[in-house]
């Protein structure tokens, strides 16, 4: 199985192929719609972005309060079609991978193809495994959006399946 840690490029990626199994190390960022809304009007407005997207990995989640003595609540993956508007304008910045759940519309994955990124998928309804594999969580842009606030998370074993691949390969409409 193999591990990808951000920042990614295509050397990273370009080999990983629908319906693997990977494992994420290091730093992802979460945002979900609240956050990409306000990430696109900013590169509208000719702005910088909160993060340095680049290469990085985003995870569609809006984490649940951390209960006393852990890191993170429940971190389960959100409906990534929700944020298929936005998706195209960071791409194009250099968002190199994306991780929810659910299947992606036409044009995002000639958008994926285009820019040489992945989509992964990772367990709807597992929110509470997937924190564990959380290590550290801090907001980082955004903080009066509550749980869509954009949060770096540190990641160990955190795991995923290739959805769509930089080719385009679509494991919704091949499965």
């Amino acid at each position: 199985m193999r591990i990808l840690k951000a920042p990614l490029d295509e050397e990273d990626i370009k080999y990983l192929q629908v319906g693997e199994e990977v494992l994420l190390e290091g730093t992802l960022y979460t945002a979900r719609d609240m956050a990409h809304k306000r990430m696109c009007a900013t590169i509208e407005a000719g702005g910088h972005l909160p993060i340095d997207i680049r290469g990085q990995i985003i995870y569609y989640t809006g984490p649940c309060p951390a209960p006393a003595n852990k890191v993170i609540g429940s971190a389960g993956p959100t409906t990534s079609n929700r944020m298929d508007s936005f998706t195209e304008a960071l791409l194009a910045r250099g968002l190199k991978c994306m991780v929810g759940k659910g299947s992606r519309n036409a044009h995002i994955i000639d958008a994926i193809k285009e820019h040489k990124a992945i989509y992964l998928v990772t367990i709807g309804g597992a929110g509470a495994y997937l924190a564990r594999q959380i290590t550290r969580s801090q907001v980082v842009a955004y903080e009066e959006f509550g749980p869509e606030a954009i949060r770096r998370l540190e990641v160990k074993a955190f795991p995923a399946i290739v959805a769509i691949d930089i080719k385009g390969n679509n494991i919704f409409t091949e499965a």
